[in-house]
């Protein structure tokens, strides 16, 4: 099974990791050998993520003669404490001048990130955050639970109840998942409205490039570790492509790994990505592209939600409650473990 290829191109996004530490010349080839191989539509949106203080003025010149109308922000906390605890180097003074710096060249369509749950924070610093991130009248946000990987040293210091790496000192899931619906509130009754699960934009500034993924458009990565997904040739099926996760494997040239994704796996994809945005799934938009048999095999699971408070239907369309977002993971687990060969 073959994935077909568009070398028609309208949204672009370099990251995750830091970009910006790239010198000009390294940045501006990237983007020199993106338009030689890709047909970059006008108006397309380009994004960059940066961590805050590594924008210098040769880099920021750059970004704009690249094209980039897009950048991400890394902030995590705007209390400095918290930041540092996270290894992050730079103060809150450094984001509100890098946000100052990039409007003046020209690029305003600036996200900010900022994490629940980190080390040492309460819910009067988080909302001192949440109160600068407003006031600082960015069109987009992202806002994320903290999520402890075992394997990391804070993970395991958790794990082990230790004190090292500020882990006695992170916040319990209650309070985190607090510190989430908080972000909801303020940031929406500010116009900066939720759109998807941990995204909130202004009108019309929502992320085209995000969308894509939650709505399974194609997308094409390239680096260590890249994903890619593309079409089928195959009617509802899809094909996902991942580089090496090693620096010596990519460089070596070692094969991608390579992944099908049947009708019935895109079926359940469409479901547990589409339901992420708060706008939800059209069930009748996936009669039509998988079939009314195979989307009618998920109606006991729907109902079994919607019994449960954590799905809500209006006509033809389901989406997540406010309820169903908290427990969002519960959710799609749901839609994964049907059998749809029974």
């Amino acid at each position: 099974m073959g994935g077909s290829l568009d070398r028609a191109v309208d949204t672009i996004y370099f990251g995750g990791g830091t970009p910006t530490l790239l010198n000009v010349t390294q940045l501006e080839r990237i983007f020199v050998t993106i338009r030689q191989n890709f047909s970059v539509s006008d108006g397309s949106e380009i994004t960059v993520e940066c961590a805050p203080g590594t924008v210098t003025d040769p880099v920021l010149d750059s970004l704009r003669h690249c094209g980039v109308n897009r950048v991400s922000l890394g902030v995590q906390s705007f209390n400095d404490t918290e930041a540092a605890s996270v290894g992050r180097l730079h103060k809150c003074a450094t984001v509100i001048d890098d946000i100052a710096r990039l409007r003046v060249a020209g690029i305003s369509n600036i996200n900010v990130d900022l994490i629940a749950g980190l080390p040492h924070q309460i819910p009067k610093s988080w909302e001192e955050s949440l109160h600068q991130l407003i006031s600082l009248d960015v069109p987009h946000a992202s806002i994320y639970m903290l999520e402890v990987d075992d394997e990391s040293r804070l993970g395991r210091e958790l794990i082990a109840g230790g004190q090292k790496y500020h882990a006695h000192f992170v916040p319990d899931e209650d309070l985190t998942a607090d510190m989430y619906e908080i972000a909801g509130e303020r940031l929406n009754a500010a116009g900066i409205r939720q759109y998807e699960i941990s995204n909130f934009a202004r009108l019309g500034c929502e992320s085209t490039h995000n969308l894509k993924y939650w709505a399974r458009q194609p997308y094409l990565g390239f680096g260590v570790d890249a994903h890619s997904m593309l079409h089928s040739t195959v009617a509802g099926a899809a094909v996902r492509f991942s580089n090496p996760d090693s620096l010596e494997k990519y460089i070596s040239g070692a094969s991608k790994a390579r992944t099908p994704v049947s009708s019935e796996d895109a079926l359940q994809e469409a479901f547990f990505l589409g339901l992420r945005v708060n706008r939800g799934v059209d069930l009748r938009l996936l009669e039509y592209e998988f079939g009314e048999n195979q989307v009618g095999a998920y109606d006991k699971t729907i109902s079994e939600l919607m019994d449960a408070g954590l799905v809500e239907r209006e006509s033809a369309t389901i989406r997540l409650t406010a309820k169903g977002r908290m427990l969002s993971n519960e959710v799609f687990e749901r839609f994964i473990s049907i059998d749809l060969a029974v």
